[in-house]
């Protein structure tokens, strides 16, 4: 493994009753707060209410950027940004899951970035060097995006979804409350889980780099918290260890501890980019979908003991196996959790999406070099490969 520096400055306030904090902690940063967010969800629940109070109560002169997208629009992180350069915004205040706070981040640097468009930044044609203040009220366990400093941007007009990662960008402060999930649908609750566990799989666990036990047994374990919990958040929404573990597991899942000294392609994220940048389905079901088939086309002899670990420590396969027995019953154990345990379809085809793109979208998830250094390096044609055994 490559040496690291480990830095996250992500102040987390965890637990039902934290939401007192909040004035004090968006007071420390000026007068003037965004706040974004999605849909009418959080009106629904009351969230939107008691957010406003701490707001008021801190003296703050509130302006609102609503609808974010389920795979934010980069033309809406532009909306919010101008906002901020108008009305001199001092701080964001994302209240919501992945896709609002992802949008958040893109706004906090778009806001402090001379041009106007936040697509230069995404696609790195100019660089994040300073942002705004970010405060988060995670609404969904999947994305880690309230303890990371990486965000994902959608550009319709191009069919192109792209992700990007810079320090400055993790929130300063994030309120993780698990009751804020208990209205989260069984769907929603089945993709994120799905999310959580991608992230361990394709950033660190299923690697070609060396890597460091103590760090692959912690992996596991968050794997294991997923596959006991998630079924039971599905079946009972409003079980609080169950949302809590999601939601804690959600972010170590990305807040690069567990990932310390590992660099490779994000395989399965970057297939599954294309499938949400052109159909605008749901990320974590695509990743649920792609995962165990991405899977399958990689096992090998080389392969096999990491699978087939997998599967024994995380799964309960058999240990009697033999590692190529293990790991394809690890593959069929997967497979059975995320589509008949958690409910989710199990084919593109169920999703509505048929094989006309699939050319295109390889091409562009192996990048400009025409390949994904990951766990098997992958060329366009093995993705559009993965993309058929999906549909």
């Amino acid at each position: 493994m490559r040496d690291f520096v480990f830095e996250n400055k992500t102040k987390i306030y965890f637990g039902k009753e934290q939401m007192c904090h909040l004035h004090e902690e968006v007071a420390r940063f000026g007068k003037r707060v965004l706040m974004v967010y999605g849909g009418g969800s959080i009106k629904r629940t009351g969230l939107y209410d008691k957010v406003m109070a701490e707001l008021q109560k801190a003296g703050m002169e509130v302006f609102e950027l609503s609808g974010v997208e389920p795979n934010p629009h980069h033309t809406t992180v532009n909306k919010g940004a101008a906002i901020c350069k108008k009305e001199g915004i001092d701080v964001l205040l994302a209240v919501g899951g992945g896709s609002t706070i992802d949008a958040t981040k893109g706004i906090a640097a778009a806001a402090k970035y001379e041009g106007d468009d936040v697509w230069d930044l995404v696609t790195q044609k100019a660089a994040v060097t300073e942002t705004l203040p970010i405060i988060t009220v995670l609404t969904l366990s999947a994305t880690g995006s309230e303890m990371d400093g990486g965000c994902v941007i959608s550009n319709v007009e191009t069919n192109e979804k792209y992700g990007y990662f810079a320090p400055d960008n993790n929130p300063d402060v994030s309120f993780l409350d698990p009751t804020n999930t208990f209205t989260v649908s069984p769907y929603q609750t089945a993709s994120g889980s799905a999310d959580i566990m991608s992230h361990i799989f394709d950033v660190a666990y299923f690697s070609k780099n060396q890597s460091m036990d103590m760090l692959l047994r912690i992996q596991e374990e968050v794997l294991k918290t997923v596959v006991k919990y998630a079924p039971v958040a599905v079946n009972k929404p409003d079980d609080y260890e169950a949302r809590a573990n999601l939601m804690w597991a959600s972010s170590w899942a990305l807040n690069n501890f567990l990932y310390d000294g590992f660099f490779q392609a994000t395989v399965c994220h970057s297939m599954e980019h294309e499938l949400s940048a052109f159909y605008d389905i749901t990320h974590g079901h695509g990743l649920a979908i792609l995962t165990p088939r991405w899977l399958s086309y990689i096992l090998d002899e080389e392969t096999a003991p990491m699978i087939c670990r997998f599967g024994m420590n995380v799964m309960d396969v058999d240990m009697s196996l033999t590692m190529m027995e293990g790991a394809k019953a690890a593959i069929k154990a997967l497979e059975t959790f995320f589509f008949e345990t958690l409910g989710l379809k199990s084919h593109l085809s169920d999703l509505g999406i048929d094989d006309k793109n699939f050319v295109l979208m390889a091409k562009k998830a192996c990048g400009p070099n025409g390949v994904l250094h990951g766990f098997t390096d992958l060329t366009p044609a093995d993705v559009e490969k993965i993309y058929r055994m999906c549909l």
